[in-house]
């Protein structure tokens, strides 16, 4: 069944990456609602590499912060609710109960190169679920990548197998503060059916 347009326009068209945020709150319970969502979208043997943690406390924020870029300190300050999409590179060791069909777990045995291409490239999948389920559920998106890793994973990830992907606030962006949307590419400018 094909989706109406409405959702569509929800989803994509009308949907825009924001910098600036209403001061509203976003409950926990929404996101819990969020990764009820976003959970169901395909990863490669289901492995869930993805790991996540809402930075929505003024101390968690003041450990946020510093590692940012200078433009995206303001965005994570306002933002009521920011996600650190992490990648767990030991993923394979849930393979046995994630993807029980296979002996999964043995294909990343001694292939670091592997789980770790495996993790990036999953957890940035669930990190696009996430966007979407959230613009689902009426938040608004600001993902930026403009941060020192080693100090986010030092401030977050620390004594843990997991590593940061990306940052993405969630809130209620404000639509004044938008600049005009940038354009994007036709189908012919960067696709090709053979």
């Amino acid at each position: 069944m094909k989706l109406d347009n409405a959702t569509f326009d929800q989803l994509f068209r009308n949907a825009r990456s924001h910098n600036e945020w209403l001061d509203q709150p976003v409950p926990d319970a929404l996101l819990t609602e969020l990764h009820e969502l976003m959970k169901w979208g395909p990863t490669s043997a289901n492995c869930w590499p993805l790991r996540v943690v809402y930075v929505k406390s003024a101390a968690a924020k003041a450990r946020l912060i510093p590692a940012l870029m200078e433009g995206n300190r303001a965005k994570v300050q306002a933002a009521p609710a920011t996600a650190i999409l992490g990648m767990d590179m030991d993923f394979p060791d849930w393979l046995p109960q994630r993807f029980p069909h296979a002996d999964a777990k043995s294909w990343f045995a001694g292939n670091a190169e592997l789980t770790r291409a495996t993790a990036f490239r999953n957890s940035s999948l669930q990190g696009a679920y996430l966007m979407l389920a959230a613009r689902g559920l009426g938040l608004d998106c600001g993902p930026m990548s403009g941060f020192d890793a080693a100090q986010v994973n030092a401030a977050f990830f620390a004594g843990t197998s997991i590593e940061v992907n990306f940052i993405c606030s969630l809130g209620y962006g404000d639509a004044s503060k938008l600049y005009p949307r940038s354009p994007r590419p036709d189908f012919a400018e960067v696709c090709k059916i053979v």
